[in-house]
């Protein structure tokens, strides 16, 4: 293996470097734009269908309100669409600009997003839908920059040794956002219950939903936008990564003097002063070349390929947990609740869950990646999310019950709801970790922002096929138990057979992704080799 003038002192320096606070402080700044992310998700989920009592009710139905198929699909998806345009447009300009320039330009977006998005104005349940849609694009497209920028920002700033579990530990931020949007909605919800107490539904219809409860969902929402603003001025402060400014930037020196100020290694900033970056000159290729298709093609196949795929199953699952647990028994029916105590219980239940399952996987990740590896890690999760997705599709009438009075009888709901818990698990503790990790670490310092935003693309692509397909796939095949204004669709056991599926060709995409444990990333890349070597 040929080098092309040996390593920079600065990048051994950084492999070799121990475990510091900064690093700690590192994924915290980085972290804010998961924990948002993270909480808007969580968020949306528990007030869609306050949204609907609210703006959508028709006397005529006898139903509470539910927002119209079209309008669901809206505001579900259309975060996920500006995430997936703002991971593009991230990830090149932190490949051109630089990784700091941009950084703090992300954070701001979703800060004014998440504000603007409690704010959403309008007489009318079209003009306030259509707002907060607006601003939730605009919340997506900043949510979507922080996927590339914290993951090279974090893979470049740490060790070989560690990185795996600093980057995990980034994404793990979305746990705390999860947790967090959960505690938000039960204690506004409990609150606005408290001061303006109504009748259920079923006891009367007209007054189950108070005027108040409008304040509920802005309150929630806004609340996001809290934490990400307190990290921006950190994030300002964060010096440009070494290897951007070592690799890309070409100024050793500068790179030097910056790892210097803020971690404490032994480098010799006079030393670099005349060195020449280390690329080899085979190295220049771009991203639409044929080298890099020769040398990184199936990779980049393989990112992409696995996200996409992972991404359809996991926010599938967690867009929709309310419907599930209401199909199952676990919640419920509408009827039985007024307006903002079905609040409450969406989100203690999905509290729950997260507490259990989705969390610990996250933490999991972090504890063990840098000792199994990412590949082991991928496979077990993608292998157990198909079991158990297939273990609750085949026999889900036996876990289900029949229909009785009161929702569904004669089931083995707790049984239901740990397997289902346990899917969430192995996604974290599995693809939805790994996913995000790997595409920081095989890619050359000058293209690896930008195919990290590819690959990130790719999953929220995935994210928008899960949250506009699984809302009508999940329909019954009866009429008559559809949501207003649905067609009937697959149900939802026959939609939990195709999330298996999906998970299976997940598992035999993975072997396209190479193992990155305890690698530099220069050597990982293959960035300092020539090519008649590599």
């Amino acid at each position: 293996m040929a080098k092309a003038g040996g390593q920079l002192e600065v990048l051994n320096a950084l492999d070799k470097a121990k475990t510091q606070w900064y690093h700690f402080t590192a994924i915290i700044i980085s972290g804010m734009g998961f924990f948002t992310d993270a909480y808007d998700l969580f968020c949306i989920s528990t007030v869609t269908k306050l949204l609907g009592r609210l703006y959508y009710y028709d006397p005529t139905t006898g139903k509470p309100g539910s927002l119209p198929p079209n309008v669901s699909a809206a505001v579900n998806g259309v975060a996920l669409c500006g995430t997936l345009a703002g991971q593009l447009f991230f990830g090149w300009l932190g490949d051109k600009l630089g990784r700091k320039k941009v950084y703090g330009m992300t954070l701001m977006t979703m800060v004014i997003s998440a504000i603007a998005s409690g704010l959403s104005f309008g007489h009318t349940a079209k003009s306030v839908m259509t707002t907060l849609c607006f601003f939730r694009f605009w919340l997506g497209f900043g949510v979507g920059g922080d996927y590339p920028l914290s993951a090279t920002i974090m893979s470049e700033y740490a060790n070989k040794k560690t990185r795996g579990a600093f980057v995990a530990a980034v994404f793990a931020m979305q746990g705390f956002g999860i947790l967090t949007g959960g505690a938000v909605s039960i204690i506004v919800a409990v609150a606005f219950n408290n001061s303006y107490p109504r009748p259920t539904f079923e006891e009367n219809a007209e007054l189950s939903t108070a005027p108040e409860a409008d304040y509920v969902w802005r309150i929630i929402l806004m609340f996001g936008a809290i934490p990400a603003l307190l990290t921006y001025y950190w994030r300002l402060r964060m010096p440009e990564t070494a290897r951007y400014t070592a690799l890309v930037a070409k100024n050793t020196a500068q790179a030097a003097s910056d790892m210097a100020k803020v971690l404490h290694v032994n480098i010799d900033e006079k030393g670099q002063e005349n060195k020449p970056a280390v690329v080899a000159k085979n190295n220049q290729f771009g991203l639409f070349s044929r080298e890099f298709a020769r040398r990184h093609g199936l990779h980049l196949l393989g990112t992409t390929s696995t996200w996409f795929l992972l991404d359809i199953a996991f926010y599938s699952n967690n867009l929709f947990q309310k419907d599930i647990y209401t199909a199952v028994g676990w919640l419920p029916k509408a009827k039985k609740m007024n307006a903002i105590h079905e609040v409450y219980k969406v989100a203690r239940a999905q509290s729950l869950i997260a507490l259990c399952a989705t969390v610990p996987g996250y933490w999991f990740t972090v504890a063990l990646i840098d000792h199994i590896g990412r590949f082991v890690i991928q496979l077990v999760g993608f292998f157990f999310m198909t079991v158990f997705l297939f273990a609750l599709a085949i026999p889900y009438y036996h876990w289900r019950g029949e229909k009785c009075d009161s929702g569904y009888c004669g089931g083995q709901h707790t049984a239901f709801v740990v397997m289902y818990s346990l899917t969430f698990f192995f996604a974290n503790f599995g693809p939805n970790s790994t996913t995000f990790i790997v595409p920081a670490e095989i890619f050359p310092a000058r293209l690896r922002s930008t195919c990290h935003g590819i690959s990130a693309a790719a999953g929220k692509a995935g994210a928008i096929v899960g949250a506009f397909g699984f809302l009508y796939a999940a329909q019954s095949t009866h009429k008559k138990d559809t949501d207003e204004g649905y067609p009937t669709g697959i149900g939802i056991k026959n939609a939990l057979l195709l999330l298996a599926i999906i998970c299976a060709v997940g598992f035999f995409c993975s072997f396209l992704v190479p193992e990155t444990k305890g690698r530099s990333l220069e050597e990982i890349s293959g960035e300092n080799e020539d090519s008649d070597s590599s």
